[in-house]
């Protein structure tokens, strides 16, 4: 498995951070390929990803949440009847800092597959530990500017 992960502290509180994780449906917001997050189910405790794949390719995959710990932590995880060239797993927790400050940290994991389709998700996964940073700095001026 390959990973990456950044760290940043934002001006917030931590259950406000959380509150904006929690529905991982705001991911688009921060990761400029992927499409979309969608509830599968009820609780959004499983979702479907859609992410832009190389030539205008699409990859989807579905993912649930097996932690959920408010206001500390979120963690998901690629489904076992998925896919099972798409491999991927995600964690940001939330550490109080005091005075509404948090620690936000985000950590992703995959496993980049082999064939076709990993010849796409590896031009997804292109420099993981930038994308992840940019997240972290677009998440950081989201939930400050609210």
């Amino acid at each position: 498995m390959a990973a990456a992960a950044h760290y940043v502290e934002v001006n917030a509180p931590a259950q406000a951070c959380y509150d904006w994780w929690r529905p991982l449906t705001r991911l688009p917001e921060l990761f400029s390929d992927v499409r979309s997050v969608e509830a599968v189910d009820q609780d959004g405790t499983r979702t479907r990803w859609k992410v832009d794949g190389p030539a205008g390719s699409t990859v989807e995959w579905e993912a649930r949440i097996v932690e959920d710990a408010p206001p500390r932590k979120i963690a998901w995880t690629t489904v076992d009847d998925a896919d099972p060239d798409v491999r991927n797993s995600g964690v940001v927790r939330f550490e109080d800092k005091g005075h509404g400050r948090t620690g936000v940290e985000i950590s992703l994991e995959y496993r980049p597959p082999a064939g076709k389709l990993g010849e796409a998700v590896a031009s997804l996964l292109a420099d993981p530990q930038k994308k992840v940073e940019r997240a972290a700095e677009q998440f950081q001026t989201v939930i400050e500017a609210r």
